[in-house]
């Protein structure tokens, strides 16, 4: 999707540059790169590599939240300068480049990347020099057991929880329609395996048989073989911990073997704009769990949605929405404790509030627990009539859950 009237996409691997201006009130920032001059927020995301797609959405939410930010005020007075590095998708250089941020350039603020594998070195340099790190898309249980005090995921629940609206759906059908095995496909990935592993947990507690656990490497492109082990087993229910292209790839190579599950979910994927068009119209009843839907009645959300719309072309998804929540944790801990400066002073403040605090925010309001765990739970959506719609829970419905799922 391209960023049209002037949300710009910095060059892949340079730095991107947003100036903005304006208020919100507060005292001004004393110290560190403060003053007078522009608040400086770093983060690298994967412009390149195996997490490019879902990371070119991070860019967009972030730029998209300068650029209202800019026209609404900006903070404490000061301008804000967002700078980008495109860290390919590595661990090692996601670490160097935070070093490079917080050490070379001296950003005042830190924004996290997307991925687990991304998020954990990346928060470890943040707290190696006392930073808040606020991140959109580490929600593996391994994010939370490192020992960060200074980490907050900024969505509704984290991985292993995504999908406990579609396990209790399941679980509560009547015995006579209610799935009895299931396959399961993973990326070895942190995120992608909590996430489908706690649907697996769940679902092997009520009964349904696993049939098919294949975990597959972050650059895997040939599924022939984990198809054909799935097809092979006649799993009613098919599950990928995925990313994007590789749900695609999966996806694809099921269908060539005319393998017909009745229900099948996939991880992240779903969510991504080029999704629909790169499975055509076999979408029907594919399912995913998501921390967004535009169509949230919070407050902040129908003016995020408004604005991005009308900058873009096309509604946000999650990818942007957890980037934009992000902004809005960040700038509402700056707003309220008057400081945006590198200072491990300043950085406490930014810290504590947080732990003490709610944020509302375009995915509802968000507290944590000490380990930066947020207190609430996914959605989940479904390909419903060749839109995708919110099926779970009941009382945020836009659609019926789709059971069985039909022919792809």
């Amino acid at each position: 999707m391209d960023i049209a009237h002037g949300l710009r996409i910095g060059a892949l691997g340079a730095a991107a540059t947003l100036l903005l201006s304006g208020c919100l009130g507060g005292r001004p920032a004393e110290g560190g790169a403060g003053g007078d001059g522009p608040i400086r927020i770093g983060v690298s995301l994967p412009l390149t590599g195996d997490f490019s797609e879902p990371g070119k959405g991070v860019q967009r939410g972030y730029e998209a939240w300068a650029e209202h930010v800019n026209a609404n005020g900006g903070l404490l007075g000061r301008e804000v300068e967002l700078i980008v590095l495109d860290d390919q998708s590595s661990a090692d250089r996601v670490a160097a480049d935070y070093e490079k941020l917080i050490n070379s350039d001296g950003v005042d603020l830190v924004f996290g990347p997307f991925s687990t594998r991304l998020v954990i070195p990346a928060a470890q340099v943040a707290r190696d020099y006392g930073m808040l790190f606020v991140e959109p898309a580490g929600a593996a249980r391994e994010v939370f057991e490192q020992g960060f005090d200074n980490l907050f995921y900024a969505a509704p629940a984290v991985a292993q929880d995504h999908y406990d609206h579609l396990a209790e759906a399941i679980t509560a059908m009547p015995e006579a329609t209610r799935p009895k095995t299931a396959a399961y496909a993973v990326m070895d990935d942190p995120f992608a395996q909590g996430t489908a592993n706690g649907l697996k947990d769940e679902l092997a507690a009520a009964g349904i048989r696993t049939v098919v656990d294949e975990v597959y490497p972050p650059n895997t492109t040939d599924f022939g073989s984990i198809a054909a082990k799935i097809a092979d087993s006649r799993a009613d229910v098919v599950v990928g911990g995925t990313q994007y292209q590789d749900a695609v790839n999966l996806i694809v190579a099921l269908r060539q073997l005319d393998y017909q599950p009745k229900l099948a979910a996939f991880s992240t994927a779903p969510t991504n704009p080029e999704f629909a068009e790169a499975i055509g119209a076999h979408t029907e009843g594919i399912l995913s769990p998501t921390g967004y839907t535009p169509e949230a009645d919070y407050p902040s959300n129908r003016e995020f949605v408004d604005f991005y719309t009308r900058e873009t072309g096309a509604p946000p998804t999650e990818d942007e929405a957890n980037a934009w929540t992000t902004g809005q944790v960040v700038a509402a801990a700056v707003t309220a404790a008057g400081c945006a400066d590198p200072s491990r002073e300043c950085q406490r403040e930014l810290i504590d509030w947080l732990h003490a605090n709610e944020v509302q925010t375009v995915v509802g309001p968000l507290r944590w627990d000490s380990a930066g765990r947020p207190q609430g739970a996914h959605l989940i959506q479904q390909y419903v009539g060749g839109k995708i719609r919110i099926v779970l829970p009941a009382d945020a419905a836009e659609a019926e859950l789709v059971h069985p799922k039909p022919a792809w």
